[in-house]
């Protein structure tokens, strides 16, 4: 799979050429929204909820599926590392600030949506995973323009930097890896 920025130009490429009004970066969101709530790591119902949200329901071509698949299995993979080795699908670092910032936002929207779509009861949550979604529907609001200067290209380190840590932090607590399916009791109703 190609770097995380190529990647994310590639897809939103995509995206663009199919008349999907979303990035790169919110497709991923979703997907360490939905991971992090705990939609198992094998499970594949993702495409309709994303069809859903980003394509008013209408089927994704198979160009589109495919993309998507890939993006899936990587993000999947980057999750159950030892080493932390998430990357956000985000443009690249000579892209102007507020594009990369921008698309920062798409993906706390996007992590946030997928979260809610298989984890509606916080109540079982650690207080960290309550702060970081708190602090996620705080930086899903900002909408202020950066400037281009040092000062402000640190900061965005650093919310990118956390930002990334919380989807993995979630995914630790609640994530479901393929061995904690097997051995959860299954539940008859």
């Amino acid at each position: 799979m190609s770097t995380s920025s190529n990647l994310f130009d590639t897809l939103t490429a995509l995206l663009e050429r199919n008349d999907i009004l979303t990035s790169a970066a919110e497709v991923q969101g979703m997907f360490c929204g939905m991971l992090g709530g705990g939609m198992p790591l094998e499970c594949r119902d993702w495409l309709e909820p994303l069809s859903d949200f980003i394509h008013q329901g209408e089927v994704f071509n198979p160009e589109v599926q495919k993309a998507f698949n890939e993006l899936y299995d990587h993000t999947c993979q980057q999750l159950v590392e030892s080493d932390f080795s998430l990357v956000l699908c985000l443009p690249e670092d000579s892209a102007p600030i507020n594009e990369r910032g921008q698309a920062l936002l798409n993906w706390v929207q996007g992590f946030l949506l997928g979260f809610g779509l298989h984890q509606a009861d916080l109540t079982g949550c650690s207080a960290d995973v309550k702060e970081a979604l708190e602090d996620f529907s705080e930086i899903a609001r900002m909408d202020d323009e950066m400037s281009e200067d040092e000062e402000s290209e640190q900061a965005l380190f650093e919310v990118v930097e956390y930002v990334r840590m919380t989807a993995m932090l979630c995914f630790n607590e609640l994530g479901k890896s393929p061995e904690q399916e097997q051995s959860e009791p299954k539940t008859v109703h």
